[in-house]
């Protein structure tokens, strides 16, 4: 012990500031890692290969058995390798929030009548998921930004049209042909309606409180997970209307929040940064106050 305690003294003498930048390098790395994995059956996973490898590591240096240090130093690399497979869906989702960092400000520019043909969609879109939650008729609207959904669009009915709260309130009446699945909105147009959605495979919903939420609150998660494309829900059990983005959900939300947050989520790009102001007050706020 007291010589581990001498060389844990040897290494902090050598310390220079290109030692502390190169650590400071690869604590950036696991940051972002465990970022990438945050909320996600692979973060347990994760933990646990960490906690084993740490283990290891400590027991092959304070006891001498070389059959045994021989053995981890051959399936370690084998291990390294494994490490992109087994992780492939959640490195591609993070690559894919990198590559769409500042789409929006960069090819997203909106004119007015762009902007207030969106306003009027989201008014329609708020209008139908209240009327919707007061009758307690599940619902699940996807609408579509950057992301292209063609692959879920073809995987539903095709209707191309206008958003009105009406049309909406007639797709989701219950054990009407359309009812089942998930409009997709793109354009300020419905382009179909009952498609099938991804499911989330994250766990959030395994660790809520409640039960009620079956697969559409899944897919409404999963598809934020797979796009950058915003989710609506309405409840079918208990009316509530909960909005997924980017992974994450918030929900018991009223008319009035459900709207304030979809025109955060749309503003033009020369209020770009009013809107994220908006969009991280409207995110504070709902996470400081408690479900009912």
């Amino acid at each position: 012990m007291a010589d581990l305690l001498n060389e844990i003294i040897f290494i902090f003498q050598r310390l220079t500031w290109l030692s502390l930048l190169d650590l400071a390098l690869v604590t950036l790395v696991f940051f972002v890692i465990l970022m990438v994995l945050r909320d996600t059956q692979a973060n347990v996973l994760m933990r646990g290969v960490v906690l084993v490898v740490i283990f290891l590591t400590v027991l092959t240096s304070l006891v001498n058995l070389p059959a045994f240090s021989w053995l981890i130093k051959t399936t370690l690399p084998a291990l390294l390798l494994a490490i992109p497979v087994i992780f492939a869906p959640e490195i591609r989702r993070g690559l894919e929030r990198l590559g769409r960092a500042g789409y929006s400000n960069l090819f997203n520019r909106r004119d007015e009548a762009a902007v207030q043909a969106m306003q009027q969609t989201i008014k329609a879109v708020v209008t139908a998921c209240a009327r919707l939650s007061a009758r307690q008729h599940g619902a699940l609207i996807i609408l579509q930004r950057a992301d292209g959904l063609q692959e879920y669009v073809r995987t539903g009915v095709h209707l191309s049209a206008r958003v009105t709260p009406e049309l909406l309130l007639q797709i989701f009446y219950p054990n009407t042909p359309l009812h089942d699945g998930a409009v997709i909105i793109a354009d300020n147009r419905i382009v179909a309606a009952a498609c099938v959605m991804p499911l989330s495979s994250s766990g959030i919903l395994n660790r809520s409180p409640e039960r009620q939420m079956g697969l559409r609150h899944r897919a409404a998660l999963g598809s934020s997970e797979a796009s950058d494309a915003i989710s609506v829900v309405v409840s079918e059990q208990t009316g509530a209307i909960s909005i997924a983005h980017n992974g994450r959900m918030i929900r018991r939300l009223d008319s009035e929040r459900l709207e304030n947050i979809l025109l955060a989520f749309y503003q033009p790009s020369e209020e770009q940064g009013v809107s994220l102001f908006v969009r991280i007050s409207h995110w504070l706020d709902f996470l400081r106050r408690p479900e009912d």
